[in-house]
């Protein structure tokens, strides 16, 4: 996501349904690390603990970062690896099979890779202005299709591109957007004018994603979508939307995700904007000032029109959720369930040098989080009364598709479901005297934590930067929108060693150098782990307490998850013990 043994298993073939068609948390720089079969070797002896260890977490992250996973592509034989190390260590935990016998979730998926000889068309007038892939622009499609055409494709700027009926503001008020390209900015109204009175001020909303921003694109009928890329706006440079862009993409079947969907989506380099607006006789740098005012109207480019053939490779194939279940004594029907997702960004076989995408904070830290915590809850004296699920997700960097799935096909109703607890590229940064916790002032768990920390002497913070919008870019995110009380923590910026200072300064360091880059890699040299058994120690006890205290932790009022909570929690017939429940889909 957003910053970030036994032994090694055989490279077994990759079964998969294929029928091709004709497409931040913080970690020191890392030093080059141990072959994959020294790193195999070392698992194969590693006695494991009952309670949380860092000598434990590591040789799961060693693991999973090595070479041999090849960056946990998903429909890879990275893949394969992967879901069989944490289907095999879920087993020798003593968890049962998550998804009625199975300890999988087939979860159907579109790969797409989009031709990078392919190139965006602009005529403005006589001129022309042609932006080639990586460099200028990247783009994709989600239809399906092998070859997607655009001709003469009218250019309009449309703001922000938000359409927010409940707080007066629509981009698109007037437009008729049949076969034509809009061009947008990333971020909330208001954003790059600090204006605090526009919508949560300086902290993002969901508007302000740029998942939302195609979404809405697609419901008013554009052809291709276009979002202009600036760091502050993004919350990371260039360099992380050309590599997660780049290679194979990700998405769920039509079928099973029936949200309209733009032809042609993408996004463009500032430089690539600025100078296409200034041929077409505007200035981008007042566009920006006019879009973040009530009242804006969007601006169609004068003589300007787009053409472009997007040629993909698309194969129809399936990755997997791992689900393992450790039953509660007494009310096996209702779960608390942590999760992490396991894939990474795979392999890019045709770049220089390293071109392995270990993805060692992002996310082993928190398949080898949600496996420490499973091996603990386990082989603790008294078995749970309420149900504990833990759920590997795949799919998370290609739009959070794994977790989407699973919560419309869930082993354990969403009604039944007492809290989710996500881990997402925790900080091996050593220990804080605090935790973040992302999009803070969103539920009750935080009550919850906030006294579990006090016992460690330490306090729940806010993240550093509201404005990236990090609440909306990992898995729990899908199952609040459904409801479900979910937090999502990170490491503490506070630092034992170097106060909030080292802290920022490790956070910074991480996202310029090595967030979504072959560089994440795991690093026993430098990495300090005692923080992070901290952190997960503290949400076993959340979840702990969860699992006895028959509670049911609420949102906060005024939250915009809570009506659904509201109204799946109305009088129900209890469900059924999941454990002799059938398999979800």
């Amino acid at each position: 996501m957003r910053r970030c043994l036994p032994p090694l298993l055989s490279a077994t073939g990759l079964t998969l349904l294929l029928a091709a068609c004709s497409g931040p948390s913080t970690a020191p720089a890392a030093q080059a690390t141990a072959p994959a079969g020294a790193q195999a070797a070392a698992a194969a002896t590693h006695a494991y603990q009952p309670e949380i260890s860092a000598a434990d977490f590591a040789a799961h992250v060693q693991q999973l970062a090595s070479d041999a996973f090849g960056g946990r592509g998903p429909g890879t034989e990275g893949e394969q690896k992967t879901v069989e190390y944490i289907k095999d260590q879920f087993a020798r935990i003593g968890l049962q099979p998550g998804n009625g016998g199975s300890w999988y979730q087939t979860v159907p998926m579109v790969e797409t890779t989009a031709d990078p000889a392919a190139t965006l068309d602009f005529r403005i007038g006589p001129q022309q202005q042609v932006l080639a892939f990586g460099k200028d622009m990247v783009i994709g499609t989600r239809t399906g299709q092998p070859e997607v055409r655009l001709q003469d494709s009218p250019v309009v700027f449309v703001g922000y591109g938000v359409n927010a009926p409940e707080r007066g503001w629509n981009d698109y008020a007037g437009l008729d957007l049949k076969g034509k390209t809009v061009v947008m900015l990333v971020n909330d109204p208001g954003f790059h004018a600090h204006d605090p009175k526009l919508f949560d001020g300086p902290r993002m909303t969901y508007y302000g994603r740029w998942t939302y921003k195609f979404e809405e694109a697609a419901r008013q009928g554009a052809a291709a979508a276009l979002i202009v890329h600036d760091d502050a706006g993004a919350a990371y440079g260039w360099d992380v939307v050309r590599n997660s862009w780049s290679g194979a993409q990700y998405d769920l079947p039509a079928q099973d995700d029936p949200a309209p969907r733009v032809p042609i989506q993408g996004w463009l380099t500032q430089d690539a904007a600025r100078a296409l607006f200034q041929a077409a006789g505007l200035d981008l740098a007042q566009l920006y000032k006019a879009a973040g005012k009530p009242g804006f109207k969007p601006v169609a480019l004068p003589g300007t029109t787009l053409s472009t053939t997007l040629k993909s490779t698309i194969a129809r194939k399936s990755s997997r959720n791992v689900i393992g279940l450790l039953p509660g004594s007494q009310a096996p029907d209702e779960a608390i369930l942590y999760m992490a997702h396991w894939d990474h960004l795979g392999t890019h076989a045709g770049e220089p040098g390293d071109h392995i995408y270990n993805g060692a904070v992002d996310n082993a830290t928190g398949v080898a989080g949600i496996l420490e915590i499973a091996e603990a809850f386990r082989k603790a004296p008294t078995p749970p009364k309420r149900s504990i699920l833990f759920l590997a997700v795949t799919l998370e960097e290609s739009g959070l598709l794994g977790s989407k799935y699973y919560v419309a096909h869930p082993v354990i109703p969403l009604d039944r479901t007492v809290a989710v607890i996500n881990l997402d590229a925790l900080a091996p940064i050593g220990k804080a005297r605090d935790m973040v916790v992302v999009g803070k002032g969103s539920s009750q768990l935080e009550d919850v934590l906030a006294q579990v920390l006090r016992q460690q002497g330490r306090h729940p913070v806010a993240e550093d930067d509201p404005t990236a919008g990090y609440y909306f870019r990992s898995d729990h995110f899908n199952f609040a929108k459904a409801g479900v009380p979910s937090l999502y923590v990170d490491s503490g910026v506070d630092l034992l060693a170097g106060g909030v200072a080292a802290g920022r300064a490790a956070n910074a360091d991480y996202t310029r150098n090595r967030y979504h880059k072959p560089s994440d890699q795991y690093d026993p040299a430098t990495w300090k782990l005692d923080g992070i058994v901290q952190d997960l120690q503290a949400v076993f006890a959340v979840g702990e307490r969860l699992a006895n205290d028959g509670s049911w932790p609420d949102w906060y009022p005024g939250s915009p998850f809570k009506a659904a909570r509201d109204a799946m929690r109305l009088p129900a017939a209890p469900s059924a013990a999941p454990a002799q429940g059938g398999p979800a889909r």
